[in-house]
């Protein structure tokens, strides 16, 4: 008995000793224990400007390649930029490339060229040839990560990118404004095997929109590694079918990955974390994947007594999702989400149950001195900007934004209108918009999905046919969100409108087709998806079309509206939804309504600095509840002396009142979302306005002539930087005069120099016309202000920015990095 006992205890002993081998050696061969890794590789890049005529060789020689890029660079002189020879480690030359980190716009440092045959219509892209160009990093891989998947992830290159790793071909992509994956898992070196290099051909010659839209890796580049057994690609989707004061419902959906070569046997774990990390619920099931497989796996939790996402109150959870295999998590991945309900219905837009008119602007996706490639930290300055003004929604315009303005938008509260780029039910059209859904479809700011723009198809049988496939798809992806087409035309032909859940009016105010339709099709449900459209130059009050500026006062373009009139229509029609203006910035591109020299659009709210135009107050006094009296022009006209001058201006007050000199020049009622104007008489001294309220005063606005610059300050938005080699303060520069106020015509040059750990990426001043290079550290100011951005490096300490100009005295500002 004793015998078959011992006999017995040693067989277990040495069965669970074999399976222990099994499982350590499975997991070796992962990386024990595997873990998730997601790591940026924007940095230490190489760039080349121009083509490269890459061999592709079609028979394998000694270097084993059947893609090997053997290369001649401008200067004539062979070289290898992507090599299989692993002795073979830098063998390019490297006076032909530049250092850079990404993001990455070429383009923006390019000299402009008065051609109107550049991009897809005259001034399309603001007068700045695209070309083609290289992109090359060498990396190591340790030894240890060998048997993990390994791939590189791109948010985006514009555009027409082709990939070589170690002198394979990986793969193509057309997109500018979607990501692409390749998996490098078997051309890597491990170890002592050697480097590795990474080549990326970049072809900006062809278009995808009609404005400036950049050249290069302008967003961010993730290397990631998992287990073989892992969350797929934007593997959650997550909703929230039930939500109530007391519980919500969170339906999780998880899509595995299988890439190993035998069947796994695991248990999927979705914890759900309060945002000071709580676990709130845990869902756990045991199941298998066959080799080589996808497999979808659906949970079901509760949430007790959910704090509601909304603009005002943006309440974030996660799910921490973890594939554990004999109690080793093998895989985690981690989903931030949100709870709330959106409804469009014939009365109007609802969140969370209460009707929530969306106060929105469209916005393209570049900013001064940087062009498209944008650090985090700039797309966030542009939405606290656009919050400040009161809006609470922002429309991508007209392309897919990068991940992280929308990781942005869900933390500070921001509805977003997400945006596909062209109306295609191609093979590729179709895969597009699915990884843009796919993508973002787990961020609650995304309301809604908006699928094409202004297309020529609009109420066209064929569009509705091509409208239709693509509505399919995005129900089939998600069916928690409306979808909609921003249209110009054809509402009511061709069945077009019928195919969508919400019909998008861009400037329906036309002959007010959309109040026309509300009558017409009463069960249709609307959206203002554009609107406005009106155009100016910051500190402009005279039309020159000879320097390519509007007057603020307005010039009139035909199908806009003035600032603020868009939302007394909301206001009126509330069945509308709300409005997206067109836009919140200035953008490169499409000068409207001069050509050169002019290089920018006037049709931002802000300047492409983010400076403040008049008309922007129209905004902040509809959408915010603070008293406020703006009004303009500036009071410096020395050769206007005893002539008559407009004032307009805009109020959200009861009356307003405006002086002369200390003298009274009368009281009027202000109309809600119109401006105001008086005529007056020209004399250099002050010129102030007064709200009323009730009788009382609660606001003013107080304007005085100035006298000449006589020194500049700098404002930085912060007061630190942390040292990731990343962030970056935006420094305001304004021309004064002796006793502080900003001079109004100033067009001061200024120079920057940076001491410390921080560098300058870009230089701007909002001028639409301004030719200057954006890459180098001064800037002619512009009616009064220029900015300058400067970027951390990784070094703790003091960055000290010194600004000087000819005949004013320095002006420094010293910001901490830490």
């Amino acid at each position: 008995m004793i015998y078959r006992f011992l006999v017995l205890a040693i067989g277990v002993i040495i069965l669970t000793l074999t399976g222990n081998f099994y499982l350590s050696a499975q997991h070796r061969t992962e990386g024990t224990p595997v873990k998730r890794a997601r790591i940026n590789f924007d940095e230490d890049w190489q760039f080349h400007k121009g083509d490269i005529a890459i061999k592709r060789a079609v028979k394998a020689g000694k270097q084993g390649g059947l893609s090997d890029a053997n290369v001649k660079v401008v200067t004539g002189e062979e070289a290898v930029i992507a090599y299989t020879d692993k002795n073979k480690v830098a063998d390019y030359k490297p006076g032909d490339w530049m250092n850079v980190n990404l993001p990455h716009d070429w383009l923006v440092g390019e000299p402009f060229v008065h051609d109107d045959n550049i991009g897809s219509q005259p001034a399309g892209n603001g007068y700045r040839p695209a070309g083609i160009g290289f992109y090359r990093k060498e990396f190591e891989i340790p030894e240890g990560d060998e048997g993990k998947m390994i791939s590189i992830d791109f948010d985006g290159i514009f555009r027409n990118s082709t990939v070589w790793v170690n002198g394979h071909l990986m793969g193509n992509h057309e997109s500018g404004y979607l990501p692409s994956t390749y998996d490098l898992t078997d051309v890597l070196r491990y170890g002592t095997e050697g480097k590795n290099v990474i080549l990326v051909k970049v072809d900006a010659t062809d278009f995808e929109g009609w404005w400036y839209e950049g050249c290069g890796i302008y967003r961010h580049v993730w290397l990631t590694k998992t287990a073989k057994l892992h969350v797929d690609q934007y593997g959650t989707h997550i909703t929230t079918p039930i939500v109530t004061a007391q519980k919500a419902t969170v339906s999780i959906g998880t899509t595995l990955q299988n890439d190993d070569n035998v069947d796994r046997k695991f248990t999927l774990v979705s914890k759900i974390l309060a945002k000071n990390g709580t676990v709130l619920n845990t869902q756990s099931n045991s199941l298998s994947i066959p080799k080589h497989s996808k497999l979808t796996i659906k949970q079901q939790a509760n949430v007790v007594r959910p704090q509601l996402w909304s603009p005002e109150t943006p309440s974030l959870y996660k799910v921490k999702t973890e594939i554990v295999e004999n109690g080793i998590a093998v895989d985690d991945y981690e989903t931030t989400f949100g709870i709330r309900t959106v409804e469009i219905t014939t009365n109007g837009f609802f969140l969370n149950g209460k009707l929530y008119p969306i106060k929105g602007t469209a916005n393209h996706q570049d900013f001064a001195g940087v062009g498209v490639a944008l650090p985090d930290k700039l797309n966030a300055y542009k939405l606290k900007l656009l919050k400040e003004m009161g809006s609470n929604g922002y429309r991508c315009a007209h392309h897919p934004p990068t991940p992280e303005l929308l990781d942005i938008c869900d933390s500070i509260g921001m509805l977003v209108l997400d945006e596909n780029r062209l109306l295609s039910s191609s093979a590729q059209g179709k895969e597009d918009l699915t990884t843009m859904i796919r993508r973002d479809r787990n961020h609650p700011s995304v309301f809604m999905w908006n699928l094409e723009n202004e297309e020529s198809l609009e109420g066209n049988v064929t569009g509705r046919r091509i409208l239709e496939s693509l509505v399919e798809v995005a129900h089939e992806l998600d069916d928690t969100r409306p979808v909609s087409a921003a249209m110009n035309h054809g509402w009511n032909e061709g069945g077009y409108s019928d195919v969508l859940d919400v019909v998008g009016y861009n400037y329906g105010q036309r002959g007010m087709q959309y109040v026309k339709d509300h009558l017409q099709y009463p069960r249709r449900k609307m959206f203002v998806t554009e609107s406005t459209s009106y155009v100016s130059t910051r500190g402009e009050y005279e039309d020159n079309g000879g320097l390519g500026y509007v007057s603020n006062f307005g010039l009139g373009i035909g199908w806009g509206l003035q600032p603020g009139q868009d939302w007394k229509h909301i206001v009126q029609y509330p069945f509308l939804g709300g409005t997206f203006v067109w836009t919140g910035f200035d953008y490169r591109g499409e000068p409207t309504p001069y050509g050169w020299p002019c290089v920018s659009s006037h049709f931002g709210i802000m300047d492409l600095c983010g400076f403040p135009k008049d008309g922007y107050y129209a905004y902040k006094a509809a959408w915010t509840d603070t008293p406020l009296v703006h009004v303009f022009p500036h009071w410096n006209w020395p050769g206007k002396v005893g002539q008559k001058i407009k004032i307009r201006g805009y109020s959200n007050c009861e009356e307003v009142a405006l002086f002369v000199n200390g003298e009274s020049v009368g009281r009027m009622k202000a109309v809600p979302f119109e401006y105001f104007e008086w005529e007056v008489v020209y004399h250099p001294g002050s010129l102030e306005a007064r709200g009323y309220n009730n009788g009382q005063q609660v606001a003013s606005q107080l304007i005085e002539t100035t006298t000449a610059p006589e020194k500049l300050t700098l404002a930085s938005d912060v007061d630190y930087l942390k040292a990731d080699g990343c962030d970056v303060a935006v420094v305001n520069v304004a021309i004064r005069d002796s006793i502080g106020r900003v001079v109004p015509t100033a067009n001061n040059y200024v120079q920057f120099f940076v001491e410390g750990p921080g560098k300058i990426i870009g230089t701007g001043n909002g001028d639409p016309s301004c030719h200057d290079p954006e890459n180098t550290n001064q800037r002619r100011a512009f009616n009064g202000y220029c900015q300058v951005l400067v970027q951390s490096g990784k070094a703790a300490g003091e960055i000290r920015l010194k600004a000087i100009s000819e005949t004013l005295p320095g002006s420094t500002v010293t910001i901490k990095v830490q």
